[in-house]
C-alpha cells in the first residue's frame, strides 16, 4: 500500500501524521537533541554564509536557535501561512536569492521532513494536506493560495497531493469513536483562522461516510488575541498614544504606525517599509521620544518573535489563571504587566464577536439551527482560551461540547482519510 502522510500546515505550527495501514496512525516526531515533539513551529530562516556558500535553512527550534544566537546574518520569517492568499505578497529577496512563496514553503517542508528523519519517497508517497476553510488576510486570493501550495508541494517531490478541509480532517478524526449517526460541527481555532464545517456522519454497512452540510469561517483567531494583549499592553510603552508637534500644533503619532509590530509576521515588511521610514523621521519632534527610540530598536533588532513568544505563553497561562504576568527584557528589565482574565475578555470580546457572526452564517447557508447540532468538536490552540469555550457552550449546551488532541486531531484525520480507498471523494476538487 502506497505510504500516506496527513500534513496540517499550521500557521504557528506544522503537524505531520503518517497512516498505518486503515484505521491506525502515527504522528511524525521531530527530534532536537534529546527532546522530541510532534508539533512544529512554522518558523524558517536563512543564515548568511557569503556568497561563496549555500544559504543555511532551518525550521522550528533550530531556526529560533540560528535567529538568537546570530547576529545581523539572519533572515527569520513566521506566520508564512498568513502570505498564502495575498497578492500583495510578491516574494522577498533573501540576501540577494529572491524566493517566492512556494519557494520559501518547500524550503520549509524539505527541512522539516529532513528534521523528522522521516525516511520515504516524496513520489511514491500521498500527501493529504489541510487547507482552512476562509485563508487569512484582507482580501485573500483562496485560488491563489491553492497554486501556491499546488506548487510547493511538487517543488518538494509530490506527485500524489489531495486537499481537505481542515475541520473535516478535525471531523474525521473525532468521527472514528462515534457510535450511532451524528451531525458534528467542527470549530477548528487556530492561530490564523477559526474554521468551521458542519457535516452528517453515517455507517452503512459498516462502512463510514460524511455528508458535507455547510462551512464557513474568518480570518481571526490566536494571533488576532495575541494583537489584543500587545495592543493593550505593550503598545502604549512603545509611543502608541503619544503626539509630536508640527507646524505649531500637538498631533497624535498614526496609530496605524504601530499596526505591523503587533502583527510580528509584518516586520521583516514593515523594516523597509515607508511607514517605518516616516516613524524615524517623527523621532524628532515627539513628545516622549524615548518610548519611539525603543520602537525603533525593538523593530531594527528583529524582536517580533521573542515578543509572541513572552504574549503567547502570558495567553497560554490565562486558560487557567485569572492572572497572569507578562515580562519582557527588551523593554527594560524592570518591565513586568500583570494581564487579567477579565481584562483580556473584554479586549478579544469584538474578535468573539465576530467568530459567532461567521458560524451564524455557516448554520444559515446551511439551512441549519443550533438545535440540528448534535455534538460540537473543538480543536486547535485556541479552544483552549475559556472565553472562546464558554461562548460555544452557552450557545449548544457544554453536553453537546467535546475536544480532545486539539494539536493533532486534524493531521490525524487527514491521514486516515489518505489510507482510504475513497479517499478522492473527501477531498476538493483539484
Amino acid at each position: 500500500m502506497k505510504q500516506t502522510i496527513g500534513l496540517d500546515f499550521g500557521t504557528s505550527n506544522t503537524v505531520a501524521v503518517s497512516a498505518q495501514g486503515v484505521g491506525a496512525t502515527a504522528s511524525i516526531s521531530f527530534v532536537d537533541g534529546n527532546d522530541s515533539f510532534t508539533s512544529l513551529p512554522t518558523v524558517l530562516s536563512f543564515l548568511d554564509r557569503g556568497p561563496a556558500k549555500a544559504l543555511n535553512a532551518e525550521v522550528g527550534p533550530w531556526a529560533i536557535r540560528q535567529f538568537l544566537e546570530s547576529f545581523g546574518d539572519v533572515r527569520f520569517i513566521q506566520s508564512l501561512k498568513t502570505f498564502a492568499a495575498s497578492r500583495v505578497f510578491k516574494g522577498t529577496g533573501v540576501f540577494g536569492v529572491r524566493f517566492e512563496f512556494e519557494d520559501l514553503m518547500a524550503t520549509f517542508l524539505q527541512r522539516a521532513f529532513e528534521r523528522a528523519g522521516a525516511a520515504f519517497d516524496p513520489a511514491a508517497t500521498r500527501l493529504v494536506v489541510g487547507r482552512p476553510v476562509e485563508f487569512a488576510g484582507h482580501n485573500p486570493d483562496e485560488d491563489l493560495a491553492m497554486e501556491r501550495y499546488r506548487k510547493a508541494f511538487q517543488k518538494v517531490g509530490f506527485e500524489d497531493i489531495l486537499f481537505v478541509m481542515e475541520p473535516v480532517g478535525a471531523a474525521f478524526s473525532y468521527a472514528q469513536s462515534l457510535e450511532q449517526d451524528t451531525t458534528i460541527l467542527v470549530a477548528d481555532l487556530g492561530g490564523g483562522t477559526t474554521d468551521y464545517s458542519i457535516m452528517r456522519f453515517e455507517t452503512e454497512a459498516g462502512h463510514l461516510k460524511a455528508t458535507p452540510l455547510g462551512r464557513g469561517g474568518v480570518g481571526i483567531a490566536g494571533d488576532t488575541f495575541d494583537y489584543r494583549i500587545i495592543d493593550n499592553v505593550v503598545l502604549p510603552k512603545l509611543g502608541k498614544g503619544t503626539a509630536y508637534q508640527s507646524m505649531g500644533k500637538i498631533l497624535e503619532i498614526p496609530p496605524n504606525l504601530f499596526s505591523n509590530f503587533a502583527r510580528w509576521h509584518m516586520l521583516s515588511i514593515f523594516k523597509t517599509s515607508d511607514d517605518f521610514k516616516e516613524m524615524k523621521k517623527l523621532l524628532r519632534y515627539c513628545m516622549e521620544p524615548e518610548k519611539i527610540e525603543l520602537f525603533i530598536d525593538l523593530v531594527e533588532e528583529d524582536q517580533g518573535y521573542p515578543l509572541y513568544k513572552s504574549v503567547s505563553e502570558t495567553k497560554a497561562l490565562l486558560s487557567s489563571a485569572d492572572e497572569a504576568e507578562l515580562t519582557f527584557a527588551p523593554l527594560g528589565s524592570d518591565f513586568r504587566a500583570t494581564v487579567k482574565r477579565a481584562d483580556f475578555d473584554g479586549w478579544i470580546a469584538p474578535d468573539l464577536k465576530k467568530m459567532d457572526l461567521a458560524l451564524d452564517v455557516t448554520l444559515e447557508k446551511a439551512g441549519l439551527t443550533e438545535s440540528d447540532i448534535d455534538r460540537v468538536f473543538m480543536t486547535g490552540g485556541t479552544s483552549f482560551v475559556p472565553a472562546v469555550r464558554r461562548q460555544f457552550a452557552e450557545r449548544f449546551g457544554q453536553e453537546r461540547i467535546s475536544g480532545g488532541n486539539e494539536l493533532t486531531s486534524v493531521a490525524n484525520g487527514l491521514a486516515l482519510i489518505g489510507a482510504r480507498t475513497d479517499a478522492a471523494d473527501w477531498a476538493l476538487a483539484a
